[in-house]
């Protein structure tokens, strides 16, 4: 059940109360309650399969819960990252001018907008590039500019920059906290422990479906509290 109306916490962006997700008879996400407030950078930790894109996805109204309560921003004011970015068969200028006139606003304005937004991104000189044939770290760089011009409440990313060479992740990464610091709050899934180092001050640590430890990013990886997040985080060092 997906509420549309305002979280009953008035500090909270994002309130879900016992979200139950199942398809057929495997139950990917139990009983799972967070409260997430404005200004957090929040990463999702846990191995394949812990419910991370699930919850996500319920955040973004890509899919709906089976049980408990959800209320988040208006998908409008919410801006969601790939691992392969969806882009237009179009120009890059025109990827990201497409978001503003979709909203109704006229071209010209859209697209002063949007060169706006490909300078901040490094992209003014690819901007009549076809956006396709960029790099995977040029096209995720493009996705970021198309959700930053439409100034999201909510920033949504679910590995983002997995495929992406590591300068190409810094980039990104120094980018998604640009957002921030202009407004935006982030909910994060990663398999990268450096970069929810980097990025986070909560880590919300998943194992099969549950949440199982929500803890600041210092606190968790300095003294992780359950035997699954030690597990996983010595994992991770090896």
């Amino acid at each position: 059940m997906r509420s549309t109306a305002p979280v009953q916490n008035n500090s909270a962006l994002v309130e879900l109360v016992r979200v139950r997700y199942r398809v057929g008879d495997t139950e990917i996400l139990r009983g799972v309650s967070l409260q997430i407030n404005p200004g957090e950078r929040v990463a999702l930790l846990g191995a394949n399969g812990a419910g991370k894109t699930t919850l996500l996805r319920l955040i973004n109204g890509l899919i709906s819960s089976n049980e408990g309560t959800l209320a988040s921003p208006p998908v409008a004011l919410q801006a969601m990252l790939f691992q392969k970015p969806p882009l237009l068969r179009r120009n890059v200028l025109d990827n990201v001018a497409f978001a503003l006139k979709s909203r109704g606003m006229a071209e010209t304005e859209a697209e002063q907008l949007s060169m706006q937004t490909l300078s901040r991104c490094g992209l003014t000189g690819l901007s009549q590039r076809y956006a396709r044939a960029l790099s995977g770290g040029e096209q995720q760089k493009l996705a970021l500019a198309r959700a930053w011009v439409t100034r999201p409440t909510l920033l949504l990313a679910d590995e983002a920059t997995a495929s992406l060479a590591p300068a190409a992740v810094h980039e990104v990464e120094r980018l998604m906290l640009d957002m921030c610091e202009q407004g935006s709050t982030l909910i994060f899934a990663t398999h990268n422990r450096g970069q929810a180092k980097r990025l986070a001050t909560r880590i919300v640590f998943m194992s099969a479906g549950r949440v199982i430890e929500d803890r600041t990013a210092d606190d968790f990886f300095a003294n992780p509290a359950s035997q699954e997040a030690i597990d996983y985080i010595n994992v991770e060092r090896v």
